[in-house]
């Protein structure tokens, strides 16, 4: 994959014929490698900031300073990980910048610059389908061990079940459930690929119950507000 190629009609090539009650779930480097979101470190110049915080977190400077310019805001560096707000606003480690899978050696991988517009493009371009699309990415979770996918673009997927008001099993009312549906269907897709399957899309079949017709808010509707984050 190569920046500038046609990643719908590569998908729709392999995918075969598609249906309206599909979903795609699309691995974030593959869309950010055929939207050239990639910075080869050759050409970084670490300022201040990055260099010290390379020398106390035994990074290479030139990574972090990628790192920092896809930052908003630098929430702590500590045990190697820079714990970043990114300009999306996605809380996560080193900003989404990775250097796995990378087109070359020293060659980072950036999070597309609006994922969720980028899942509405590929939708639009997989007409008369328009199956719903989400595109992944592994975060860290704060209160558990290991790595999950997570949707990070949305198109036409019902992204957050609020289930509130509603009675659970035994008639008493939910007051606090959200489900994260498009991170469910993230993970799903990750589960059935694997980390080093070679297989960036995985298609989900008779998902007619989180496909919708209009491409939705988008992964960004699962973005906990900053009045609501505890951690702060």
């Amino acid at each position: 994959m190569q920046a500038g190629d046609d990643l719908p009609s590569l998908i729709a090539g392999a995918a075969g014929e598609l249906r309206p009650d599909d979903v795609l779930v699309i691995a974030q480097k593959i869309v950010s490698k055929a939207e050239g979101r990639t910075r080869a470190l050759a050409d970084v110049e670490p300022g201040e900031q990055a260099l010290a915080l390379g020398k106390a977190n035994d990074k290479d400077p030139r990574l972090v300073q990628v790192v920092l310019d896809e930052t908003s805001e630098l929430l702590r560096a500590d045990h190697g990980v820079l714990i970043c707000e990114t300009h999306h606003g996605f809380v996560c480690a080193n900003a989404g910048v990775d250097m796995s899978n990378s087109p070359g050696d020293d060659v980072a991988i950036l999070l597309p610059v609006d994922p969720d517009e980028s899942a509405r493009r590929i939708r639009a371009a997989l007409a008369p389908a328009r199956p719903g699309v989400v595109i992944s990415d592994s975060f860290g979770r704060p209160w558990r061990l290991g790595v999950t996918d997570v949707a990070i673009g949305a198109a036409g997927v019902v992204v957050l079940d609020d289930l509130r008001g509603r009675p659970d099993a035994h008639g008493r009312e939910l007051r606090a459930t959200e489900v994260a549906l498009a991170d469910q269907i993230a993970a799903a897709g990750d589960l059935a690929r694997g980390k080093a399957s070679g297989e960036p899309v995985v298609l989900i079949r008779g998902a007619d119950r989180v496909v919708t017709d209009d491409d939705g808010p988008g992964a960004a509707a699962l973005r906990r507000p900053h009045g609501l984050d505890l951690f702060r």
